[in-house]
């Protein structure tokens, strides 16, 4: 009996003298690619100041049953998804992210990348875009929105799809720096902050504003969330000033509290 009490004493002793460590939780991450470099920055930041521990389960959006939307559907445990505004939206439609819960973060453009050292085309203006995707051996992009727009909508707003689908590389996994930092494609163009991330490549620009299509990506609590409190936490950390910093250093625009 004493050994008993004396265990249970060392608890109360243990959660009094380290209640942070002691109401710690794990809090399971699924975000989409154009936030995950600047999510990943502050992922030390979070965990010193909380003690809570994050778990990255996806850091882009994927494709098919791989992709957030399937898994979070299929009922895999998460507990804040980081996603388009508009797929979060209809998570919630679906009953998979709980109402109320979306915060805006930032948003995101579409940026254009070359292999480090090769020569930077113009894409200031439509034509100079316009220009380089024809005078381009092969352009990869993504196939999630940024790659989904120019394929589907911006190819044919310029009148060059014939000639660019032929050469396109649609990268169905990963990111599309890395296919031009080997070589495999002339130009690339992604989300610019994840084209920022990538080593091996230089960032050209974005896209000019007349072509320009700015996504909004927000995150939202599971509604199988073991940890729902937790995963608030994390999204209110994630909206804070000291956040939105490494947003901004990271190619995105950060979403202030007015326009939330």
């Amino acid at each position: 009996m004493k050994s008993v009490k004396s265990a249970c004493g060392l608890l109360v002793l243990s959660a009094v003298l380290c209640p942070a460590a002691a109401w710690a939780d794990e809090i399971r991450v699924m975000s989409s690619g154009a936030l995950a470099p600047p999510y990943l920055k502050l992922v030390a930041q979070f965990e010193q100041t909380t003690h809570h521990k994050l778990i990255t389960l996806a850091t882009s959006t994927g494709i098919g049953p791989e992709s957030i939307p399937s898994r979070v559907r299929s009922g895999e445990r998460v507990d804040v998804i980081i996603l388009s505004a508009a797929a979060i939206d209809e998570l919630v439609k679906d009953g998979h992210v709980r109402p109320g819960s979306r915060v805006d973060l930032a948003r995101s453009g579409i940026g254009m990348a070359v292999r480090a050292g090769a020569p930077r085309p113009d894409i200031g203006t439509v034509d100079g875009l316009k220009r380089a995707l024809l005078q381009a051996r092969s352009v990869a992009y993504s196939a999630q929105i940024s790659g989904v727009y120019l394929s589907t909508e911006l190819f044919q707003r310029l009148g060059i799809a014939d000639e660019l689908l032929p050469k396109g590389k649609r990268i169905e996994r990963g990111m599309v720096g890395p296919v031009v930092a080997r070589g495999e494609a002339e130009i690339g163009f992604q989300q610019i902050s994840e084209l920022l991330a990538v080593p091996g490549i230089d960032y050209v620009g974005p896209l000019p504003a007349e072509v320009q299509r700015i996504s909004l990506f927000s995150a939202g609590v599971a509604t199988n969330a073991p940890s729902p409190e937790a995963a608030r936490a994390l999204i209110t950390f994630l909206a804070s000033a000291a956040a939105q910093a490494v947003f901004r250093a990271g190619g995105l625009e950060p979403v202030s509290p007015a326009r939330r």
